[in-house]
């Protein structure tokens, strides 16, 4: 079953033909994606520095992560966490989709890598040294290891990528912005290919005190795989995560004259700002819910079109009552017949990179045909009672997907996937 959508005019179809991930529960997209099907979390206590001493002592790492085997170990060694995450997650995407970078299509082929904070771990690090042994022991390479932008610039060094070149900061949103930015930058003419997404890796002392002093994070130390809760009654904030995930987004002409696979398509993008507050969402959602109508109408779509909404769902108190009164503004009784599952509380929240985790998660469901479940839900709460996929997955035909990311500052990015019909705009409007 196909989605009737308003007329669009001339504007150019974008679709995904790729993607790659590493995250808390799996080193790439296909076994991330296997591991949150089946409920399973990441969350554990922190290995990478002892955090005795904190009120939250844990985290969802990336465990088993080796720098990308193309790179020359001297070089990993010059590059952060983050960037190294960015460019095996763009390795895979480019697999995937079946992409050689080469001479004849380098300066079509463009990349926006999102980030919240880029390597506050490097910052870290070369402060201690600064601090302690004096600033002209610093390691030369910490600017280039640091600055946000890096990864954008890694990827397209390494890769030969020539074309349209970005980073996008908002926070949280971050990932799913860079990924709604790309798709523009194709249907303006500007670029045929764009690789997008979000990468993270700020997993350190700095991070870990900075939320703890913020009282942002859950405290459910004795039990960290139930720690993240989102929607949950007992839900006592979130939980810090790293990872990255990249898509390969193509126009539709492009990815045609490659033959390429198409596992979904771009429909919409909105984008809007609370206005309001620098951590806490506006409460009663309605800076969210305009960028769900915003996505809704870039897309050409009613509410009643979506099948499934991928949650911000971080575990605060705050931001899941807020988004889940948002929803119900947009989609009014539908709300209560739509799917609302949380990625985050098996991976938990991975910052600039959450977004685009979360697009990457809603294209597979497209594929696949499948939700996975939001674990940790037990206790209902009255200010939010939706339908939150608790305990496990669910099969599910999805003709189109939303996926929320909103952000400190009052950042809001909503995307929206499609199911891939193969039809021109031309023949739906005129069928």
């Amino acid at each position: 079953m196909t989605i009737d959508r308003r007329d669009r005019g001339d504007r150019r179809r974008v679709v995904v033909t790729g993607f790659g991930a590493v995250t808390a529960v799996g080193l790439d997209a296909e076994e991330s994606w296997r591991n949150l099907c089946d409920g399973r979390s990441g969350v554990t206590r922190i290995t990478q520095f002892d955090p005795s001493g904190y009120p939250s002592t844990i985290a969802a790492e990336v465990k088993g992560f080796v720098p990308p085997t193309f790179l020359d170990p001297k070089e990993a060694r010059r590059m952060s966490r983050f960037e190294l995450f960015a460019l095996e997650a763009t390795s895979q995407a480019l697999a995937s989709a079946g992409i050689e970078v080469t001479e004849e299509n380098a300066d079509d082929v463009g990349v926006i890598v999102g980030t919240g904070i880029g390597s506050l771990t490097t910052n870290e690090q070369e402060c201690k040294v600064m601090f302690q042994r004096g600033g002209m022991r610093m390691n030369p390479f910490f600017l280039p290891m640091m600055l946000a932008n890096m990864a954008t610039a890694q990827v397209t060094r390494q890769f030969g990528m020539r074309g349209y070149s970005s980073t996008v900061i908002t926070a949280c949103a971050s990932g799913g912005q860079s990924i709604g930015e790309a798709s523009e930058v194709i249907r303006r003419g500007a670029a045929e290919i764009m690789v997008a997404g979000g990468s993270e890796a700020s997993v350190c002392e700095l991070g870990l005190a900075s939320f703890c002093v913020l009282r942002a994070l859950s405290n459910r130390n004795d039990d960290p795989p139930a720690a993240s809760r989102p929607f949950d009654r007992d839900r006592d904030g979130m939980v810090p995560a790293e990872g990255a995930a990249l898509l390969v987004l193509e126009s539709l002409e492009s990815a045609r004259r490659r033959g390429a696979h198409i596992y979904a398509e771009v429909l919409g993008y909105g984008v809007s700002s609370d206005a309001y507050h620098v951590v806490a969402p506006r409460p009663d959602g309605t800076g969210a819910a305009r960028a769900m109508r915003r996505a809704l109408d870039d897309a050409g779509l009613a509410p009643g079109d979506v099948d499934y909404i991928n949650a911000h769902g971080t575990g605060t108190v705050l931001g899941d009552a807020a988004e889940t009164r948002a929803i119900k503004q947009v989609f009014g009784e539908r709300a209560y017949r739509v799917p609302v599952n949380s990625t985050k509380s098996m991976i938990g929240h991975a910052m600039g990179a959450a977004g685009a985790i979360e697009a990457l998660v809603s294209v597979l469901s497209i594929r696949d045909c499948r939700i996975h479940p939001t674990i940790n839900y037990q206790t209902p709460d009255p200010d939010c009672d939706l339908d939150y996929v608790p305990g496990r997955a669910r099969e599910l035909p999805i003709r189109a997907a939303m996926s929320n990311s909103f952000a400190f500052g009052g950042h809001n990015a909503v995307l929206i996937f499609g199911k891939f019909d193969g039809e021109s705009l031309e023949s739906r409007s005129n069928g």
